[in-house]
Formats: structure tokens, sequence, C-alpha cells
């Protein structure tokens, strides 16, 4: 393993089936932290409804914690999706084609995620601030997450890929 002018890691006596095996490692690892996260996020929210304040609130409440829910249940089980479906691909000699679809779910799942986060956060502040309030916040919010995890990402990746050339 060594160093290029850039900093990466060049791997010359790793072959291919050795890289597909860290691919996969590095990305069952990415999962097992966003799976955490969402799921007791998940959990949490399915035991709001049954509470009195929550029967009582309005429409434009119920509303938000369900699609709070759904995007939160389309997360989880996008983070979940590479396992299954890895099971189904087990010793098939598949893990080139499986790699790149795995992470395309998980790539979707952190979208989810972020609309989850987002939703539930909108929940919580507009009973304590009021709903305009609730709305900037989420803004900012949404705004942080699409900064650290997608145009911080891009960046890196646009200017590396332009001083390489």
């Amino acid at each position: 393993m060594t160093d290029d002018a850039h900093g990466r890691y060049l791997r010359e006596d790793e072959d291919a089936g050795e890289r597909l095996d860290r691919q996969w490692n590095e990305l069952l690892q990415e999962l097992r932290l966003a799976q955490t996260g969402t799921q007791i996020l998940f959990a949490f929210l399915l035991s709001i409804p049954f509470s009195n304040r929550f029967q009582e609130a309005d429409a434009f409440t119920h509303d938000v914690f369900a699609g709070t829910l759904i995007t939160s249940a389309l997360a989880v089980g996008l983070f979940l999706a590479p396992v299954s479906f890895h099971r189904i691909l087990f010793q098939k000699k598949m893990r080139d084609r499986m790699i790149p679809i795995a992470g395309r779910m998980a790539a979707g799942g952190l979208f989810f995620l972020i609309l989850a986060i987002a939703s539930g956060v909108l929940l919580a502040i507009d009973v304590v601030l009021s709903r305009t309030a609730a709305f900037i916040v989420v803004g900012i919010v949404l705004a942080w997450f699409v900064l650290f995890w997608y145009v911080v990402p891009l960046w890196v990746r646009r200017s590396t890929r332009a001083s390489e050339e």
C-alpha cells in the first residue's frame, strides 16, 4: 500500500477479488453506522401516535408525522437491503455486480434519512416555536445535511479530479 501525490492509498498487491472484498467490508461498516441510528429513530417514532397529546394534535402534525415515519421506514429498508441482497447472492460470485447496487441502496437510505431527520426536527420544533420558525430551522438543518453529506464530498471529488488532469 502506497500513497500517491494526492494522498490516496494505492494497493498494487491487491487483486480484483481482494478489492471487491475490501469495498464490501467498507460498505458494511458505513451501513452499520447508518442502520443503528435510523432503527432507533424508527422505533421511537412507532411509539408517538399512542400518546394522548399526539392524538390531540392538528392535521399538519399528523401529516408530518406520517411522512417522518414513512421516510424513516424507507431509510431502514434501504440500509438493510444489502443484507438480503448478499444473502440471496451469497457464493454466486456476483460481488462485482452486488457492490455498486448495494452502494446505491445505501445512498438512497441516506437521502431518506435526511428527510426523516428534517421531518422529525419539524415535529419537535413546531411544538416549542412557531410553525414559521420551525420551517426556518428545518431549512437550515436540510442545508446543513446537504452541505456536509453531498456538497463537500462532491467538491472534494471534483477538485481532486481537476488536479489530476
